[in-house]
């Protein structure tokens, strides 16, 4: 079965880089141009994992999120922030509500399905506490850094 991937983001521009570059990988691609409408997908779709922006007009990326983790039908779909917001404290906040990694634009798209498919097997063996810790403790030392 085709890995099914969710992107939410509100630049049609993004959605068809992600689009274009999962599909050659044989990646099955759904989109939502907004939260409430990427809600709705995620909750009838259940994808296995969400690509998602922070910053959409209306309903941010932040509440999606935290919509998506508190309902039982889409707890489990992994969340990877996909945006421009790139400081420390906005990647913190991302894997602090429950996202499973965050990638910054601009990004490098062939990168995605390798990423995507790495994390999905990294969640089936069980290691996805593994993973947002990881993520904590590689913020933790830039912040060092700084």
């Amino acid at each position: 079965m085709k890995t099914r991937v969710l992107v939410i983001d509100d630049e049609a521009p993004i959605r068809l880089l992600c689009r274009v570059n999962l599909e050659a990988e044989g990646m099955d691609v759904l989109e939502a141009a907004d939260g409430p409408s990427g809600l709705e997908k995620a909750r009838a779709e259940i994808p296995d994992v969400v690509l998602l922006d922070v910053m959409m007009p209306g309903l941010d990326g932040w509440r999606v999120a935290e919509e998506l983790l508190d309902d039982e039908r889409t707890e489990a779909i992994p969340i990877v922030f996909l945006t421009a917001r790139a400081e420390l404290r906005d990647r913190a906040r991302g894997i602090d509500l429950g996202g499973v990694d965050y990638v910054t634009k601009p990004f490098n798209p062939v990168e995605l399905a390798p990423l995507v498919r790495d994390l999905l097997d990294r969640v089936a063996r069980g290691e996805r506490d593994d993973l947002r810790g990881e993520k904590l403790s590689e913020l933790r030392a830039l912040l060092e850094r700084e």
